[in-house]
């Protein structure tokens, strides 16, 4: 098989993971004419973002795609009827290097099925990092997915090399991964993880002892994992709590959701249909106010229900239903109050503490500072602006934000 249709096929099995963005690493480069490429921004590319807006692109590849697992949501699974392929290792080494001397990449994020046994699998991964790093002195972004059951010393290796490690949880329950990927160990998963983060607060002490030495180099950009969304009955409730939990045990950087895909041949136990993406959009907006807005999982969905609305974003929600705490003046509310306003972001918020310094803010204040006010007029009062009375009271609040109704078009 030729090197073109081994990159067809195992770019389209690696488009399924979502957990390829790549923020937060070390900034690292070549401009010194030592080595190659940066982790600077910039078929088998995926587009990631980095907190700053820069978009980076990455040559997202599995090492393969045959797999002894047979997870039935995944479309890579034993018993699955598709085409099968295999890189070398240098193989990718190649693809790698040209694709970045091209300038199409700025980095890799790899992935593998599971050959012959974890071990194995996990070396040849290392492998291919191992080449960049050391033979090629490839300085750009590397993301790899390790293997839960892999050996520990080939854990700390790819730490030594890739700026993130991920290990996909799948599944928000237990008894869901039991049921739908039995060769997989929830308590594996969650053990690999607590030793990466051992390794992660080993590297963080080293470097704030601040000695002479340099501090042991692990995964810079921390630990990732992914769920799928849709797939089991869990409902939103229950995928943020276990969200929470690890992000608060295992101290991840992000937490990714994926929409279930229907997928050829499925199992009877899958649904027939995918989630609305919109779902995974909602989750993906109550994850970031869990980790940059304070807010506890409770809050976010209302109690009572376990599912976010789909209409409207998860922060507007709970704005609605905490109507007593509005209007807030914004020239005198905390900034953990402020951060609670539909429309206000953390930087906008940040743009109005220090605008406030100077003078009292009133509406055009706002439209200078960039600060998004359609969403939040209604909740703040500013040196010229208040809310007309009754306006937090009144059902009608809630009909302004929600989307304008389409009609329903034909099925063809």
């Amino acid at each position: 098989m030729d090197l073109q249709r081994k990159l067809e096929i195992l770019a389209d099995a690696a488009k399924y993971d979502a957990s390829c963005a790549s923020s937060g690493t070390e900034a690292r480069d070549s401009r010194d004419g030592k080595g190659l490429g940066s982790t600077a921004p910039g078929m088998g590319i995926c587009h990631s973002y980095a907190p700053d807006g820069r978009c980076i692109s990455l040559l997202k590849v599995l090492l393969t795609n045959a797999c002894n697992y047979d997870c039935l949501y995944c479309v890579n699974r034993a018993s699955s009827n598709v085409p099968r392929a295999r890189f070398t290792i240098d193989e990718i080494v190649k693809l790698t290097l040209d694709f970045y001397r091209r300038n199409y990449i700025e980095g890799l994020f790899l992935s593998s099925g599971i050959i012959r046994s974890a071990d194995y699998t996990m070396e040849q991964v290392v492998s291919v990092v191992r080449k960049l790093r050391e033979e090629h002195h490839f300085r750009g972004y590397i993301h790899l997915k390790t293997i839960p059951e892999a050996d520990d010393a080939l854990i700390a290796e790819a730490g030594k090399y890739a700026d993130r490690l991920s290990i996909n949880i799948e599944m928000p329950l237990e008894t869901s991964l039991a049921q739908f990927a039995p060769e997989k160990d929830v308590r594996a998963i969650r053990r690999t993880m607590g030793r990466l983060r051992l390794k992660l607060d080993e590297a963080d002490e080293h470097r704030k002892a601040a000695t002479k030495t340099a501090p042991p180099r692990f995964a810079p950009a921390g630990q990732s994992t992914q769920m799928i969304v849709g797939a089991d009955a869990a409902d939103d409730q229950t995928i943020l709590s276990t969200s929470a939990n690890l992000y608060g045990a295992y101290r991840l950087k992000r937490v990714y959701y994926s929409a279930f895909s229907p997928i050829p041949d499925a199992s009877r136990a899958l649904p027939l249909r995918a989630p609305p993406l919109m779902r995974e959009h909602r989750l993906y907006q109550a994850d970031w106010l869990m980790r940059f807005y304070g807010f506890d999982v409770d809050e976010i969905v209302e109690k009572g229900a376990s599912m976010l609305p789909l209409d409207i974003d998860p922060k507007l929600a709970w704005a609605l239903r905490h109507r007593h705490r509005f209007p807030l003046d914004v020239n005198r509310a905390s900034r953990e109050e402020l951060l609670r306003v539909p429309g206000f972001g953390t930087r906008a918020v940040d743009r109005i503490i220090a605008a406030r310094r100077a003078a009292s803010l009133g509406i055009a204040d706002l439209a200078r500072l960039h600060v998004p006010r359609n969403k939040a007029l209604p909740f703040i009062v500013l040196r010229d602006h208040r809310p007309r009375p009754h306006l937090l009271d009144s059902a009608a609040l809630a009909e302004r934000f929600r989307p304008a109704a389409k009609q329903l078009g034909f099925a063809f």
